[in-house]
């Protein structure tokens, strides 16, 4: 079923993409536009929720199937180093919301300083140059403008998602009781809202405390924490 569920997300997202890049106008004017926009950037979200799960093995049980989507997702979201990735999604999971977690800001909870940090730490020199390689060889079959706003914009989209709902919002100081050990609160029970704000990451506290549980399953987490 992981499996399924992750070239399904990785699909839509592909074929959105090739669509949206040949076949819609970049057209401020049009409501459309907007939408395409901001259903690529979930979509990008997706993937990269996707490259997380297979970190903590729940894409597949075969590894080397598992490794794969994780890579692929990796790849496909912004040239990034699944390996680079697992380093330091593992630290945050030991060390959430201390000094030596990668994910956290000790030094300011101000968001768009805790968000820049966030993506320095994660953006590397090869990454730039996949990613600038890439750019020109799209812009051989596709408007400039197109690449900037159905490919560019959209993944800076789902960057700002996941880093508000997965990493600000749950770990965010004041650190309370109620979010140890892990110093991660949740959203309140809204399956609707968990799964269109973060694909149920909103369920952060329930994910730090079952990690090899997928991203699909996490609602029912929720339900148990609730109904206990």
């Amino acid at each position: 079923m992981g499996v399924l569920i992750a070239i399904t997300v990785i699909s839509i997202w592909l074929i959105h993409l090739v669509y949206i890049l040949t076949s819609v106008k970049v057209d401020f004017t049009s409501v459309w536009f907007y939408l395409h926009v901001l259903f690529q950037g979930y979509l990008y979200t997706g993937l990269f929720i996707t490259a997380h799960d297979a970190m903590h093995r729940t894409v597949s049980k075969n590894r080397a199937v598992n490794d794969l989507i994780g890579k692929v997702a990796c790849f496909l979201f912004a040239g990034m180093s699944y390996k680079r990735l697992i380093k330091n999604h593992f630290l945050h999971h030991k060390h959430p919301g201390e000094e030596q977690d990668p994910d956290f800001n000790i030094k300011s909870q101000n968001f768009f300083l805790w968000w820049f940090t966030f993506l320095k730490r994660y953006t590397t020199i090869p990454q730039i140059i996949i990613m600038a390689i890439a750019f020109n060889i799209l812009k051989l079959w596709i408007d400039e403008i197109s690449i900037w706003f159905f490919w560019v914009v959209p993944a800076f989209i789902g960057t700002f998602q996941l880093f508000y709902f997965g990493t600000y919002k749950p770990h965010m100081k004041p650190h309370t009781e109620e979010m140890k050990p892990h110093n991660a609160r949740s959203l309140k029970k809204n399956h609707f809202i968990a799964m269109l704000t973060c694909y149920f990451f909103g369920y952060h506290h329930e994910h730090h405390e079952s990690p090899s549980t997928p991203w699909w399953q996490l609602y029912k987490l929720k339900e148990q924490q609730t109904h206990s």
